[in-house]
């Protein structure tokens, strides 16, 4: 016997007889015979009473049975409930309409471009003989040479030929599209568009907030996967009418992306006229029909529509890292490359080499830019300083500089003058800080006005971040930014945040950012070939 319950803190006991009384019923309760019920053993034992509500599901789902010619008996009671309230269920989700609403909750499609290749599945099916081990098989080991060392293997491994495209024009011939076939006319159309040039008042800094608040991710298809790989370089064509956004990636390619178009795939052309890193990339600002890529693997080219070729610029051995253009007319170009030179081109010269070439001291140019109102004067970002050459006093070596940027601890990114009067130097360094230098005159050493703290480390797999001017506007910045949640951010030259951009389809790290020459529009590229579209 067990205690059944306490009584004031002490055992009650019960005996077997008492704890095996009946159950008793309420009037509206009958008792009935169990149909599982089984006299198999020849016992004799009281058939179980059950409620007269459970009677009920049984009597029913006994019909369906029935219907459906299944012997009654096969299923037990908690089986013909457990069915019995499956059913209701599915009345009561169907009544309130639950499947439908979940349909309409589902996300729509907001990615565009570039489809995703299928992978041959017959590959995957080619059964290969089992692996046995020399042991097993009773050979002897095989006298292997040691490999060479870890520093050797890298050394050799930077200076493996890349195959290049051949010299002279290539043919402009989009590779997501089927062979033979011609560029759109509605390229055409664009790229040759005249621009008209309005005259818009500057706007003061609360407006100008305002109307980076009002930019968002364009819902119907802001985001396009324009390229195969990550993207080193973005621009904007300066045309008003469209937007029409061209990206380089690593291996080479060079994508276009018109956002109101379903030409190529879903208004993405992607073309191949370089093998490496497309590090660099321009619209000519006199003649927006041309578009100058340049890469690693040592050339720049520029992009005629009208003959549908990728024309050579300028081609040397490999290591082209940055240009820009050197006159008002965007005839002369300033080149520079991963060995320390900078390279003058005159694109008026038959040929592709250069006018001059001189040799900095410095193991390294990361970038160069010219003065937007004084053409002579060239900005390099060297190892981890900032110099301003005048370009009538270079020499083919050892060039003394106009002016310097000092303060920079690590390797420098970028360094950009401002657009309208040059008077500003935004610089981006591995210090995890974003600098801005007075440059309206050049002294030997540029006063330091402000210096921003930011993560600049993206690690490997990612570009690098670089503050690149508003066109718009002579004292704001936009700069990518590795804070979570992901965002782009827009500081003025006072270190003030003015507006930083965000959205739920923005996951990864928008590394290369651009501004529109003229409209209000921001573009992101991220490290898997996407572009992002920010627009009023």
């Amino acid at each position: 016997m067990k205690p059944a319950n306490t009584k004031n803190g002490v055992p009650v006991l019960h005996s077997a007889k008492e704890g095996c009384k009946p159950k008793k019923f309420t009037p509206d309760e009958v008792l009935v015979p169990n149909p599982s019920f089984k006299e198999n053993q020849g016992t004799k034992r009281k058939r179980k009473a059950l409620p007269l509500k459970v009677e009920g599901i049984i009597e029913k789902v006994k019909e369906e049975k029935e219907d459906k010619n299944i012997q009654p008996g096969s299923l037990s009671i908690y089986e013909l409930e457990r069915l019995e309230n499956i059913r209701q269920n599915q009345v009561f989700l169907s009544s309130i309409k639950l499947l439908e609403a979940k349909q309409d909750l589902k996300p729509e499609k907001t990615q565009r471009g570039l489809k995703r290749q299928k992978l041959n599945k017959v590959a995957w099916t080619e059964i290969l003989p089992p692996r046995k081990s020399l042991r097993i098989q009773k050979k002897e080991a095989e006298q292997l040479p040691l490999p060479p060392e870890p520093h050797r293997i890298y050394y050799e491994a930077e200076r493996i030929e890349h195959a290049r495209k051949p010299e002279g024009p290539i043919s402009m011939k989009p590779i997501n599209m089927e062979e033979d076939s011609s560029l759109p006319p509605e390229l055409l159309k664009l790229w040759t568009e005249d621009l008209i040039k309005e005259e818009k008042k500057e706007l003061g800094l609360e407006e100008y907030r305002s109307t980076l608040k009002s930019m968002e991710l364009s819902k119907s298809g802001g985001v396009a996967k324009v390229v195969k790989s990550r993207i080193f370089s973005v621009a904007f064509h300066p045309c008003s009418s469209h937007l029409l956004m061209a990206a380089g990636d690593k291996f080479g390619g060079v994508g276009l992306w018109n956002l109101d178009s379903d030409m190529g795939d879903e208004g993405v052309l992607l073309f191949e006229p370089h093998v490496r890193p497309v590090a660099c990339m321009a619209f000519s600002r006199s003649h927006p029909t041309d578009l100058l890529t340049l890469s690693y693997d040592g050339t720049l080219r520029s992009t005629d529509v009208e003959k549908a070729v990728f024309d050579e610029v300028y081609r040397i051995k490999d290591g082209l890292r940055t240009f820009d253009f050197l006159s008002h007319d965007c005839s002369t170009l300033v080149t520079g490359d991963w060995y320390g030179d900078i390279a003058i081109v005159d694109r008026r010269t038959p040929g592709t080499s250069h006018e001059s070439l001189h040799s900095l001291d410095t193991k390294t140019v990361r970038c160069v830019h010219v003065h937007p109102v004084q053409k002579q004067y060239i900005m390099v970002a060297e190892n981890s300083i900032v110099s301003i050459y005048d370009a009538r006093c270079l020499k083919a070596s050892s060039s003394k500089p106009v002016s310097q940027l000092y303060g920079h601890s690590k390797s420098i990114s970028s360094a950009y003058f401002s657009p309208g009067t040059g008077n500003r130097v935004v610089t981006t360094c591995l210090d995890n800080n974003i600098r801005i230098y007075d440059t309206s005159e050049l002294t030997s050493r540029a006063p330091l006005l402000t210096s921003i703290q930011q993560n600049l480390i993206t690690g490997r797999w990612l570009s690098k971040l670089q503050a690149v001017w508003d066109p718009k506007r002579d004292d704001c910045f936009v700069v990518g930014s590795m804070q979570r949640p992901r965002r782009v951010q827009v500081f003025h030259e006072s270190g003030q945040l003015q507006h930083f951009f965000q959205d739920p389809e923005m996951t990864t790290v928008l590394s290369v950012t651009a501004f529109h020459p003229t409209r209000n529009a921001l573009l992101g590229g991220n490290a898997s070939g996407r572009l992002y579209v920010f627009t009023d």
